[in-house]
């Protein structure tokens, strides 16, 4: 539950930080303002709603008390992923699964608006999701469209490639869910969504970014043909609650 008590004590957890970045804790700075009717939060632990996205944001160092508002938030059994975690948990949390990420600043990303994109909406969230499924680029619910604006390219109606805004910490927006259906891959519309949403971005005075899993480096050596350079190199670490 949300209280000003909680909130107090984010902030003052941020304050001790004169030189963090909004980057370095992108999800609890989304929570704390962009995204805040889709916060949920326990002491110094905030998670999205799960019915919007997955997410969970924690200070960089878990302590005693944290790790019991973390388990109540995701439940008995519950699984979550910390980002930058890297030593042993408590007893009863299970690591289930574990890979490197890298964060990547889009500030000098060209941007422009092809006559080809489409605004996405609620509407459209069944064609979506199934697009979803076929491509697999991350976690994607029925109400994640609700995080930011989402594009698309249909191709004789049909809805094969999108990508959209995701966390929204102060000055930038994320860039995800960038995905092509296979039959149509090699004809750029990976660029011409990322140039776009940054478009929309930019228009609103703020700056994209983005995140690929670190093993995925096609993915990111077209990011960097783009113009993204990576920020930050960091582990995500599923980690599965106390049943």
């Amino acid at each position: 539950m949300t209280t000003e008590a909680t909130f107090a004590s984010f902030v003052e957890t941020a304050d001790t930080a004169a030189d963090s970045h909004p980057l370095d804790d992108p999800v609890r700075q989304s929570l704390h303002g962009h995204h805040a009717q889709f916060a949920q939060w326990a002491g110094r632990v905030a998670r999205y709603d799960p019915t919007v996205a997955p997410f969970v944001g924690h200070p960089p160092e878990l302590e005693g008390e944290d790790w019991e508002d973390l388990g109540r938030l995701v439940g008995p059994g519950g699984t979550v992923g910390l980002r930058g975690f890297d030593h042993q948990p408590p007893s009863g949390w299970t690591v289930v699964d574990q890979f490197g990420s890298v964060q990547m600043d889009g500030s000098a990303l060209e941007v422009s608006v092809d006559a080809s994109v489409e605004l996405l909406g609620t509407r459209d969230v069944p064609e979506i999701l199934a697009l979803i499924e076929r491509t697999k680029p991350g976690p994607f619910f029925p109400r994640t469209v609700e995080m930011g604006s989402y594009y698309g390219i249909r191709v004789d109606g049909r809805l094969v490639a999108m990508a959209g805004e995701r966390l929204h910490p102060p000055g930038w927006t994320e860039i995800s869910a960038v995905c092509t259906d296979g039959d149509f891959r090699g004809r750029g519309f990976g660029t011409t969504l990322i140039r776009a949403v940054a478009a929309g971005i930019r228009e609103r005075g703020e700056l994209p970014f983005l995140h690929a899993v670190q093993s995925n480096t096609n993915a990111i050596r077209l990011y960097e043909s783009l113009g993204f350079v990576i920020r930050k190199r960091s582990m995500l670490t599923a980690l599965q609650a106390p049943a």
